[in-house]
């Protein structure tokens, strides 16, 4: 069954089609299209109206425009609306309301993506599960993910985020949950708030967008975690290590390549690994299980799924990079988790690398980290509090990148200062400075900071594998 046909999606939307068309995707990207998608053509950095006849010359099956472009035929199979953007919206809030599917929203300050995944990896033996690829959470990402959502679908995941105050509510109203989950509140985008309780209130505004009945779940541990259950229709479930929690996590015990967990729900006793080590990973992972029964889930097969769940690229892999053909114990163990970052999950990571051993005895623990961006006034402050950490007292040499990472930089004692750089292209250009065969070694930074391109020059030292399918230990 076609994901939209033209009659459904002027019906939806209100708009005038041309031609009978029928498509199975939608896409805002010609690089990525697929035959047979609906291109949407928003206006970003680029008018995607200069980029519809690119995208039916690849196969798309339609697009969704607000005026028809010179280069395209004026028989072209088309939806023209008065607003780009507004027509995704609507699409996406007639592919929710069409839908039996049981829709849990996620959003928090860190930790967004991973328990997205979790989730999908739990619930996708139990049913039709839909969800981005990508992080899509923003004004224009949950409404293309909501399209893109078919009608069979029996779960749906869909991540939220904000940069700046009243962008979650809409976005939530638009999905439409049944569950409401909020992973942590931590100091992000501050720039943009006066301080981490406006941060809070915007997270609770994704409550807005419960149904009647839904499950609110928010982390009981934090210091906003009472303005985040007031904020909560009805009764509100808690994850986390306070005495009294809904989801009470014991303390998690972490190894070099894996998480083992102990909860308490009720009068039940949950025992779960997480396939990566720490304890970040662990409680975003009992935050997934308590998502999956809110939505009505098995807990029992969403446990055993669970394991099965590694972190995404970017967001805590880990390789292992071989530099001897002969030998394939000689290598670097790599963590890849330069796709973000804020002073929560700076820590967090710094965490798991101060206990992880590295893959030789006289191996080092190596960070590499970058600026960390959208932290306001006290951005100085907030990077040079990073040399205060006790995790960081744990690692041998720290890298960085960026001259608000200066600050922490500096604040370093003289023998854990490795290289400092403007940018990553800097480092990248010399991989073998950065790190020796026996390290362990973790990146981390702003999406800005292009801490990949690092990650990438480390690999090419030898062949790169994921941890799991090596046999290095």
């Amino acid at each position: 069954m076609a994901l939209w046909t033209s009659s459904e999606a002027a019906k939806a939307t209100g708009g005038r089609t041309v031609g009978d068309w029928s498509v199975d995707g939608v896409s805002i990207d010609t690089r990525t299209i697929e035959a047979g998608d609906l291109f949407v053509a928003l206006k970003d950095v680029r008018d995607g109206h200069d980029f519809v006849a690119q995208a039916l010359e690849a196969g798309a099956g339609a697009a969704l425009v607000s005026r028809i472009p010179d280069d395209v035929a004026n028989d072209a199979p088309l939806l023209v609306v008065d607003d780009v953007l507004q027509g995704l919206e609507a699409l996406g809030r007639a592919a929710r309301a069409r839908t039996q599917a049981k829709v849990i929203g996620v959003t928090g300050s860190v930790g967004k993506t991973s328990t997205k995944e979790m989730l999908r990896s739990c619930l996708e033996g139990q049913g039709a599960v839909h969800a981005a690829e990508k992080s899509y959470n923003n004004h224009w990402g949950v409404p293309l993910t909501l399209a893109r959502m078919p009608r069979e679908t029996d779960y749906a995941v869909i991540e939220i985020g904000m940069n700046h105050p009243g962008e979650i509510s809409p976005l939530a109203q638009m999905a439409d949950l049944d569950v409401a989950l909020i992973t942590i509140v931590a100091p992000a985008h501050l720039e943009a708030f006066e301080d981490i309780s406006g941060i809070a209130r915007e997270k609770a505004a994704i409550f807005d967008g419960l149904r009647d009945g839904g499950v609110a779940i928010v982390n009981g541990d934090l210091d906003v975690s009472d303005l985040l259950i007031s904020a909560a229709p009805g009764a509100c479930q808690t994850f986390g290590t306070q005495d009294g929690a809904t989801w009470h996590m014991q303390q998690p015990q972490q190894g070099a390549d894996c998480t083992v967990c102990r909860a308490r729900h009720g009068d039940e006793t949950v025992l779960f690994k997480i396939n990566a080590p720490g304890a970040h990973f662990a409680m975003n992972g009992l935050a997934a299980l308590a998502g999956c029964v809110a939505a009505g889930a098995d807990l029992g097969q969403s446990v055993i799924a669970l394991g099965q769940w590694q972190p995404p690229k970017g967001r805590g892999r880990r390789h292992f990079v071989r530099l001897d053909v002969v030998d394939e114990r000689v290598g670097i163990d790599l963590f890849d988790d330069a796709y973000n970052a804020n002073p929560a999950s700076v820590g967090a990571a710094l965490n798991v690398l101060s206990v992880i051993p590295p893959p030789h005895p006289r191996g080092r623990r190596v960070a590499i980290l970058g600026d960390m961006k959208e932290l306001g006034p006290t951005e100085a402050q907030l990077h040079a509090e990073l040399a205060q950490l006790k995790a960081t007292g744990e690692i041998g040499i720290f890298h960085c990148v960026g001259p608000l990472m200066k600050h922490f930089y500096d604040a370093l004692p003289s023998e854990q200062r490795g290289l400092w750089a403007e940018t990553s292209s800097e480092l990248a250009a010399k991989p073998s400075r950065l790190v020796h065969a026996g390290d362990v070694v973790m990146a981390k930074g702003s999406l800005s900071m292009k801490m990949a391109q690092i990650v990438d020059a480390i690999k090419n030292l030898g062949q790169a594998v994921d941890n799991k399918d090596e046999g290095h230990r």
